[in-house]
């Protein structure tokens, strides 16, 4: 099932650019039965797995605003679009849907990091913004461990 994330603009929020065509955008979807989660990253302007990038991402609230925010692509889809999980720099000690990544060179700032493994996004190859770093293998496999608990999917 595939939930579109284009930041339609209530009457409220303030108008967005958005610079990915519509069939380009990022996508919130719900898990697919099979996945293979992989990694690797490689600088060639495409998400790769491993890899960190910027997308637009909508907000938790699904109310049609979100932000350009960076995800950790998890393994492609197919030969135009990626399997990513969202990160965020709010902190979530304790809770099981999100996995601490610690800090990295994704955030300028260099603030701790926490990966949501609940909230699995569609990421159209023109609808990234930039790559911003690959994550170590170490922490990668950390994640990819817990995806395939949770949800059985394999690791290529």
């Amino acid at each position: 099932m595939f939930r579109s994330t284009a930041p339609a603009r209530p009457a409220s929020a303030p108008a967005r650019a958005v610079t990915a065509p519509a069939d380009a955008q990022t996508l919130e979807i719900e898990p697919p039965r099979h996945l293979t989660i992989s990694y690797a990253p490689q600088r060639d302007n495409a998400p790769d797995g491993g890899e960190i990038v910027w997308t637009w991402v909508p907000y938790e609230e699904r109310d049609g605003r979100g932000k350009d925010r960076p995800v950790l692509v998890i393994g492609r889809a197919d030969a135009t679009r990626s399997y990513a999980l969202r990160l965020t720099s709010k902190p979530h000690d304790g809770d099981r849907q999100y996995l601490s990544l610690g800090t990295g060179e994704w955030d300028p700032q260099r603030r701790p990091s926490w990966v949501d493994i609940e909230q699995l996004y569609l990421v159209h190859d023109a609808g990234m913004r930039r790559e911003a770093a690959a994550l170590d293998r170490r922490r990668f496999d950390t994640v990819a461990a817990a995806l395939t608990a949770r949800y059985g999917w394999k690791r290529g």
